[in-house]
């Protein structure tokens, strides 16, 4: 909200609620109030406080770092993960001709075959250090070398995963990532055919997030490291912070959007995937102004807000400026307005 805002209908409906809807300023060309005696409902004070206006935005819950994978296996696809199940370090992504497809555990990808006589590199002391891991090669020095050490432990991880025992890794039987994975969606049929290349799985991490999909015209309501309120399924709330605010806009039917990311402090306890959560995002903060109920405000005829100031037994109707809106309160400005004075209310 900006300061000396239009009110929507909602809140000019709840104004024209507060008891006197219409408001008349003395016709002195002072511009002062002039006094009132009729008396007031009820009364309240004049705060100041700090001033938090939130939007509400729709978004939805789902996981981080969504991607398919492929790998170089061919053949008749023998088994697959159902969507949900969480796959770790040593075990399968898929079976092709009976044949597992293993997750290992780094960020390399793995863009050659493996074997002894091949140049030293990243990629062989990923390998290692994941045979480490699981078990294997008790006499392997982790290190960029593809060793004898190393080829028997592969071979002896090879004869556990009931694979040919070649000493050898390549992309049909080893996929690496950087973590463990939730299956997302299983793409590779049990009974169909796969080819190298050919997308198997859709995977993400199982860090939870909340993705919205902003209006480009809301887009200063996201700020990189700003924190939100977020209501999951069922009531439950969440505090998060905002991790990522793209910078392309994208077409939605008639409007643009932004892809806005936030993390969340704790995991919720829902499991479901995309399901529907509210954002409260804060639109603007301000801090020490003077402040009253919203339903103090009252529309003056000849346009803009003023408050009824109770003073003694008497009252008096004072012009006011309004900013920002927050928690049911309202930003003030105006002349002779201090804290603690009372206004006029409708009363409960």
């Amino acid at each position: 909200m900006r300061r000396g805002l239009v009110l929507s209908g909602a809140t000019l409906l709840a104004v024209a609620a507060a008891g006197a809807a219409v408001a008349v300023l003395a016709d002195s060309g002072t511009g002062v109030a002039a006094p009132v005696q009729a008396s007031v409902a009820a009364t309240t004070a004049i705060t100041r406080q700090d001033l938090v206006d939130t939007k509400t935005v729709t978004g939805a819950l789902t996981y981080s770092g969504r991607r398919g994978l492929t790998t170089g296996a061919a053949g008749t696809v023998t088994w697959a993960p159902e969507e949900g199940a969480v796959v770790r370090r040593g075990r399968s992504l898929l079976k092709v001709d009976r044949k597992p497809v293993t997750l290992m555990y780094g960020k390399l990808p793995l863009y050659r075959p493996l074997r002894q006589g091949v140049s030293d590199g990243p990629d062989v002391e990923q390998l290692e250090r994941n045979l480490r891991a699981l078990g294997y090669g008790e006499d392997l020095t982790v290190d960029d070398h593809f060793s004898y050490a190393t080829s028997l432990a592969v071979q002896e991880w090879q004869d556990d995963r009931g694979l040919t025992e070649t000493g050898q890794v390549d992309d049909t039987q080893v996929v690496f990532l950087p973590s463990a994975v939730r299956v997302t969606e299983t793409k590779a049929v049990v009974g169909g055919r796969t080819a190298p290349g050919q997308q198997i799985l859709a995977v993400s991490d199982l860090n939870r997030l909340v993705h919205l999909d902003l209006d480009s015209g809301d887009q200063t309501l996201a700020e990189k490291g700003a924190k939100v309120t977020v209501e999951l399924p069922g009531g439950e709330k969440a505090a998060g912070k905002i991790t990522e605010v793209g910078t392309v806009a994208k077409s939605q039917g008639d409007s643009t959007t932004i892809d806005v990311e936030i993390g969340l402090t704790k995991d919720p306890k829902t499991k479901l995937d995309q399901a529907p959560v509210e954002v409260e995002l804060v639109s603007e903060r301000r801090e020490n102004v003077l402040a009253v109920p919203v339903e103090a405000l009252l529309a003056l005829r000849e346009g803009g807000f003023g408050v009824e100031i109770v003073e003694g037994s008497g009252t008096r109707l004072a012009p006011v400026e309004v900013g920002a809106f927050g928690g049911g309160m309202v930003e003030i400005t105006g002349d002779g307005l201090r804290e603690g004075m009372k206004v006029g209310v409708p009363s409960q």
